[in-house]
């Protein structure tokens, strides 16, 4: 399976796509978030991500103030959910300018939209749709993004395998490019969160799911996770992006700054690289060592023409001369003559040999 838009290419003989996830994290500034850009792509990121939404379409003010308190990462928050949405929001107005920052430095843009008027605004300027995990049961919003006939990347944080299931045959009706991504969805940046990626399911996902592209949407920052997620298969990328952890707002925290995510795409370079071929064969960096580290059959003594060979005239000994009988092929040496004066070491070859 691959997936192509703009000049991009994504599958498992594609170089793996990030995604950096800059969010929330231009802190209502415009600037910022054109700069936030530029660090990205500096960084090695192949697409930076923003969210779409308008708060009273996203999260419920009654809903929230009646919980009676506010859990998970919201728990550190000092203004109310409804507040905290409102101000990471991004102005619609804002897209072309981000659009055209992406398009001259050479990174895509894309975003996660959180309502049907976003969905539709963003087919404009979008080439790919992201889902984030929160909508894997909002079958009408997957199936909305689903007809726009454009890629759609997928999270699955905080689901069941039945819910993903569901929401995959939904997608697939309708539209075949779909990037299906293992996620969770805790935003504390505990180290605890490591026992919960699941990085695992990706093996469950390949199984059960073919015919799509796999991926990773992580909030942690270590990069072990992004490295056994591209073993596992995954070829698509998501991380949070800010220019420091030290700043305020909601996304800063677990997100990675720049000098992380450039070391997190190197290694990763080095990982596919690394990972190679899955045929078994002797490398072409191998071929000399394949002939000093292995052995092949040596005469053991001087050995005159005419001689029959048992076992105790054969030496196995390093180096493997290109052309001399194999190791494995001692049994078949047992029995024949010598055509020719041997001296001691000399390499057996079986046009020296005879019944």
């Amino acid at each position: 399976m691959e997936i192509k838009f703009g000049n991009r290419t994504i599958g498992m003989n594609h170089p793996t796509y990030f995604i950096a996830d800059i969010a929330a994290n231009h802190d209502g500034d415009l600037e910022r978030a054109k700069l936030l850009i530029r660090l990205a792509k500096e960084a090695g990121a192949d697409a930076a991500k923003f969210q779409n939404f308008d708060a009273p379409k996203i999260v419920s003010d009654y809903g929230f103030a009646h919980m009676n308190a506010q859990v998970s990462h919201q728990a550190t928050w000092t203004k109310s959910v409804v507040d905290v949405y409102r101000a990471a929001s991004i102005p619609f107005d804002w897209s072309m300018t981000l659009v055209e920052e992406c398009q001259e430095v050479g990174i895509d843009y894309f975003s996660s939209p959180y309502d049907f008027t976003a969905i539709d605004f963003l087919d404009q300027y979008v080439e790919v749709y992201k889902a984030g995990s929160g909508e894997i049961d909002w079958i009408e919003a997957l199936e909305r993004m689903a007809s726009k006939g454009k890629p759609l990347f997928v999270a699955t944080g905080a689901s069941t395998i039945g819910e993903v299931q569901r929401a995959v045959q939904a997608i697939l009706k309708i539209n075949k490019q779909l990037v299906l991504m293992q996620c969770n969805t805790n935003y504390t940046a505990s180290p605890n969160n490591y026992d919960h990626l699941h990085v695992n399911v990706l093996k469950t996902y390949g199984t059960m799911f073919p015919d799509v592209i796999l991926g990773l949407s992580d909030h942690t920052h270590a990069l072990a996770p992004i490295l056994g997620a591209v073993t596992l298969g995954a070829r698509v990328i998501e991380r949070h992006f800010t220019d420091s952890n030290d700043r305020e707002g909601p996304d800063h925290k677990f997100a990675m700054n720049p000098k992380n995510w450039a070391r997190m795409v190197e290694e990763t370079r080095l990982l596919e690289r690394a990972l190679g071929s899955s045929d078994k064969f002797i490398a072409e960096n191998e071929v000399q060592t394949a002939i000093v580290q292995r052995r092949c059959l040596r005469a053991a003594r001087d050995i005159k023409a005419g001689e029959v060979f048992t076992r105790e005239m054969i030496d196995v000994l390093r180096p493997a001369t290109p052309g001399a009988i194999k190791p494995h092929e001692i049994p078949d040496v047992m029995g024949t003559k010598a055509l020719v004066d041997m001296p001691i070491g000399k390499e057996l070859r079986w046009t020296d040999l005879g019944a």
